[in-house]
Order: structure tokens, then sequence, then C-alpha cells
């Protein structure tokens, strides 16, 4: 089962809220009710996409409306769709296709389980820190002094260059991008 996905929505440079879609919703409907003119970023911590999430009537709508908007888009490729395969192509040499066939289940077989064993779930989780960390810096902070430095520190796991040249940016954004990456600064197994 995947772990509950959280959200975060921010007014301008501020954190608004962060937790589940429900929260969110919770806190963006009482917001408005303050304030008429309110223009919100909610984005997805799990990837660090900005979510397309149009203002909705209820709470409990708007709250449907982040989840869905959250949701991968599923591709439409040749494979077996009900078991997760897409069938992408893959460019060899002959030499190394003459041995992936002489594996034991063939081809696919090999190459599935190659790539699962070259992947911990370790580095997996800095990757994806990485990537979300880096998505929503490019969204809400690519103005900022240091920008290229910082993504540049992110990218090599420097943690302390990180947290330095962040520390002048806006609380609430700094806050929640080092957040975002403390994962990549973890060790690998």
């Amino acid at each position: 089962m995947e772990p509950t996905r959280i959200f975060s929505a921010f007014s301008g440079q501020k954190l608004l809220k962060r937790g589940t879609a429900q929260t969110v919703a919770a806190a963006m409907k009482r917001a408005l009710e303050n304030q008429r003119d309110v223009n919100f970023a909610i984005f997805d911590d799990k990837t660090g996409r900005r979510l397309d999430v149009p203002v909705a009537e209820t709470e409990e709508d708007l709250a449907s409306i982040i989840r869905e908007a959250a949701m991968p888009s599923r591709p439409r490729a040749p494979g077996r769709p009900r078991l997760g395969v897409v069938a992408r192509e893959v460019t060899l040499l002959p030499q190394q296709w003459a041995w992936l066939n002489e594996q034991e289940g063939g081809a696919s077989v090999t190459l599935r389980r190659l790539v699962d064993n070259a992947r911990s779930k370790a580095d997996e989780d800095k990757r994806n820190a990485q990537a979300a960390s880096s998505r929503f810096m490019a969204d809400m902070l690519a103005d900022q002094e240091n920008y290229i430095e910082a993504c540049a520190a992110l990218s090599n796991a420097n943690r302390a260059q990180f947290i330095e040249l962040t520390r002048n940016w806006p609380m609430d954004l700094r806050d929640h991008v080092r957040l975002l990456a403390e994962p990549a600064f973890q060790p690998v197994r």
C-alpha cells in the first residue's frame, strides 16, 4: 500500500498548508472565505510537480481534484497493459543480444532482473528527492540568488553547501525545498 500522498499549497511565497488533499483543500477554502482574490500554487510533495487545480465549489470536490491531478497519466503503448508492461525500444550490439538470449528466461526477463538488481530502494529515494526538489526549485525559486549553485549542490548531494546557498531564500519556500531535498543527502548503502 502506498503511503498517504502529501501536498503543499502556497499563496505567493507563504506556505498555506502541507498535508493530505483534504487538509490542503480545507485550508484553501478557509483562505478563500477570508480573502476572495487568492492565487494558489499546489504541489505534489512526492514529485515536486505543480498541480493544475481549479478551485471547486466544495472542499470535498477540491480534495478530489487535487488527488486526481496528482495521478500519473498512463501512456498507451504496446505491451501488456494489465501487467504494467510497456514495450519500448532497446538498442544493443549483436553480441549483447546473443548473450541476453542465452540467459534463462530470455532477453526481457534478464533485462528486468538486471535493472531491478542495479537499483536499490535508497538510490531510488535519493533520485526521487533530487527530482522533486529540482522541480519545485525551478517552479518557485528560479529567480533567487544562488539558484544555479544550489541546483549543483543538490545534484552533488552536498547538504552543507545547499543549506548555505539557500540561506537567504524566502523562509517558507526555503524550508519546503530543504524538506523535499533531505532524502537526497542521505548516504546510499
